[in-house]
């Protein structure tokens, strides 16, 4: 009888565990202290600024970055950052400014004549790059697609240039880094919904070092990046 009686008094208070179990196991955990960090994938569609005469581009002139940023939240709600990030691009400019290595003189500089009936001419630049973005968005711990935007700076160290021209008499390849401005730097901006965004970057100095010259007047490109990036949490 006793043995009874224990178990009607312990029954219900397995019925509470079981209940308050069952509970435990819907309970959604939020991070308090989430940040946004993440890889980044690029392409874009290049234009170059501050012309010198005769010069002119032509076809797809096209980049690719990639890289990681590390997100630091300063705000109690955790929508407002700043990131700093690593990554790298490939960007390539097809134009009719021919870069040829002379013997004797050194690399040199000229304007494809119209009529030359070149198969390709373009030039592509490797540069790892260091982007500082303020970054403002409507995320909370738990939503994973949400409006952003993007504002900073990106600074770039060129490590590689390469040349390549082809047309009926032969191919040119020239590789150098002693005509380029090594660093490369301008301000940035991203805006977008969830992992589609656009992206833009002006940059603030030319992409060939002071004394490039085509029949004396300097080559002061400039860089004008527009296309999409992509985040991946």
């Amino acid at each position: 009888m006793k043995r009874i009686s224990t178990l009607l008094i312990l029954l219900p208070l397995f019925s509470v565990f079981s209940q308050e179990t069952d509970f435990d196991d819907n309970v959604v955990l939020v991070d308090s202290l989430y940040r946004e960090d993440q890889v980044y994938v690029g392409v874009t569609f290049n234009l170059l600024t501050s012309k010198p005469s005769g010069f002119t581009q032509n076809g797809l002139s096209a980049g690719l970055q990639a890289g990681f940023v590390r997100d630091f939240p300063f705000n109690k709600r955790r929508n407002k950052s700043i990131g700093i990030g690593l990554g790298f691009a490939l960007d390539t400019y097809n134009q009719n400014l021919l870069i040829d290595r002379v013997e004797g003189t050194g690399i040199t500089y000229s304007i494809v004549d119209d009529n030359a009936g070149e198969d390709f001419n373009r030039f592509s630049m490797y540069t790892l790059e260091v982007p500082i973005e303020y970054r403002w968005r409507t995320s909370t711990a738990t939503t994973y697609s949400f409006w952003r935007i993007h504002t900073g700076f990106k600074i770039g160290y060129v490590f590689n240039f390469q040349s390549s021209y082809k047309d009926a008499n032969g191919r040119i390849k020239v590789s150098t880094r002693s005509d380029i401005n090594k660093l490369q730097y301008g301000p940035t901006f991203a805006f977008g919904y969830g992992a589609f965004n656009f992206q833009g970057y002006y940059g603030l100095n030319s992409l060939f070092a002071s004394g490039t010259s085509i029949n004396n007047e300097d080559v002061n490109l400039q860089a004008i990046k527009l296309g999409l990036i992509f985040y991946f949490l």
